[in-house]
């Protein structure tokens, strides 16, 4: 009764309003955060959440630890752009909303390529072999500058082509709502291979390949086609991030941008369909925000993946998920306390941390402005033992506290658990 509680055939209602409020967050976006930095982060938003839920069906549907993924959104930008340089020049006459389709159709000539190769084999040999080709193709990115444009990279201008009513996509608001479009179609169509046969026969492959090829598949050609198909979504994300930047380098087929798609889907939640979602937005906000914030921005973003990886390693949908099967039950109400005692001895910890991380780069890249620098509203000195024994005096007592918290958590998390299994079991037996 409860499972199709909110289904009523042929209609699921429940999706019916995920998928619209998904659709009006999309359109609304960009009149709740109206200023020209929120419509270029929300524009980057939509190109983020597309290539890592592209990431995503290598990753979490088919197990495929993938190191070489930005070739593939990489080169999508790159024939994008060249195509919209045709458009500018009057030779091709296609529309510049259709652009990134090209983008998306020119990675997938490059995934038939590559991937044949790449799929014969499984686990960390794929993970290698796509290392190996990821660097090869960004160091051909240098070696041919006719095509990649050297280490100026290639340029354009997005106002080019038919202008149906009169939309150029000059204005950025105007690209914004292309990007949602293109955001909300892939990401439906994307789930909706999950429900397809290959995309279940994927998830086969990656649980138990030996019984797939027992019954008579060929694991090699169903990583395959997922591959193919992953490249085409990677390629239309790196069209669309051609038409948003109006400009290509060789970094978007480089081994970090591949690296950030890997830790941002993974921070997100692999296992969950929605979890690339929430990495894409926070790869922004990472991106554009945190590194504005401190210089030092890559090696608080490593210490995030470390604890991730150490405690949380499904990502944060896969917190989402526990706290909510938690809540049905009627116990979440009890977590409330442990965790504001968690973010708060969590957030001493950072504190202290963050102060001697600051310093240090403070020592490092600012030496010549003095000792002195200001960290969250207090004055520091990066050469004095004041300051050092203070950060670390901080550092520990949050650590000391956070221990002892986490500690309570787990039992009072345990309780509930148990408590969970057996209700399960009583309404099984009901």
């Amino acid at each position: 009764m409860s499972k199709n509680y909110y289904e009523f055939r042929p209609y699921n209602v429940g999706r019916w309003i995920v998928w619209g409020a998904f659709a009006l967050l999309l359109l609304v976006a960009p009149m709740l955060f109206r200023s020209s930095l929120s419509h270029t982060m929300l524009s980057q938003m939509g190109i983020a959440i597309i290539v890592c839920l592209s990431y995503n069906m290598l990753l979490g549907q088919g197990g495929m630890l993938s190191f070489g993924h930005a070739v593939y959104s990489g080169m999508g930008s790159f024939l994008a752009i060249h195509t919209l340089n045709l458009v500018s020049k009057g030779q091709w006459p296609i529309p510049v909303s259709l652009i990134p389709i090209v983008g998306g159709l020119a990675a997938m000539v490059f995934a038939v390529l590559f991937g044949w190769v790449t799929t014969k084999k499984a686990a960390t040999p794929f993970a290698m072999i796509t290392l190996g080709i990821g660097e090869l193709v960004w160091a051909s990115s240098l070696m041919f500058p006719e095509f990649f444009g050297g280490e100026g990279g290639i340029s354009s201008n997005r106002v080019a082509g038919p202008k149906p009513l009169g939309i150029t996509f000059g204005p950025q608001i105007q690209l914004y709502y292309l990007i949602a479009v293109y955001t909300f179609i892939c990401t439906a169509l994307m789930f909706a291979f999950t429900r397809t046969p290959l995309g279940r026969m994927i998830n086969a492959v990656r649980d138990n390949p030996e019984r797939v090829e027992f019954v008579g598949y060929d694991t090699q050609k169903v990583r395959y086609i997922v591959f193919i198909i992953s490249a085409f979504f990677a390629g239309i994300s790196g069209g669309l991030a051609a038409l948003n930047f109006e400009i290509v380098t060789s970094e978007v087929v480089s081994g970090p941008r591949s690296g950030a798609y890997l830790l941002f889907t993974f921070l997100g939640g692999a296992t969950f369909f929605f979890g690339p979602i929430i990495g894409g937005v926070l790869m922004v906000l990472a991106g554009v925000l945190l590194s504005e914030l401190t210089k030092a921005w890559l090696l608080y973003l490593g210490l995030i993946f470390l604890f991730m990886v150490m405690y949380a390693p499904g990502g944060i949908a896969s917190l989402i998920m526990m706290n909510l099967r938690v809540a049905a039950f009627g116990r979440l109400k009890e977590l409330w306390v442990s965790y504001l005692a968690l973010a708060f001895t969590a957030l001493v910890t950072l504190l202290g941390a963050a102060a001697m991380i600051e310093m240090v780069y403070h020592l490092q890249l600012n030496a010549a402005l003095g000792p002195e620098l200001r960290f969250m509203g207090a004055n520091l000195n990066a050469k004095g033992l004041d300051s050092w024994f203070g950060a670390a005096f901080v550092m520990l007592t949050g650590i000391g506290l956070f221990e002892v918290t986490r500690r309570h958590y787990v039992r009072q998390w345990g309780e509930i658990q148990e408590f969970i299994e057996k209700e399960m079991k009583r309404r099984e037996t009901l």
